[in-house]
């Protein structure tokens, strides 16, 4: 995938992770859980053994799960 395409799908991953999560996000703060949410969900689709669409659907959902867990965790560690 293309430096572009990343930093797009970084970006969509993180809105969608923040907006189904509820936690609301700048433009910059979205970027970031997206690009990291996509090595986490990376890395935990290998360890499930989850076969992933090398299209940018299955990229853009691959990260958003990964951004999700991230940004649920984050949250669980604020609160407690």
């Amino acid at each position: 995938m293309g430096m572009v395409a990343s930093i797009v799908t970084g970006f969509l991953a993180g809105w969608l992770a923040a907006r189904l999560t509820r936690s609301p996000h700048d433009l910059q703060r979205s970027f970031l859980v997206g690009l990291v949410g996509a090595v986490v969900g990376g890395f935990l689709a290998r360890r499930l053994g989850v076969a992933v669409t090398p299209d940018i659907w299955g990229e853009i959902a691959t990260a958003a799960a990964g951004a999700g867990v991230l940004l649920t965790l984050w949250q669980a560690v604020r609160r407690a």
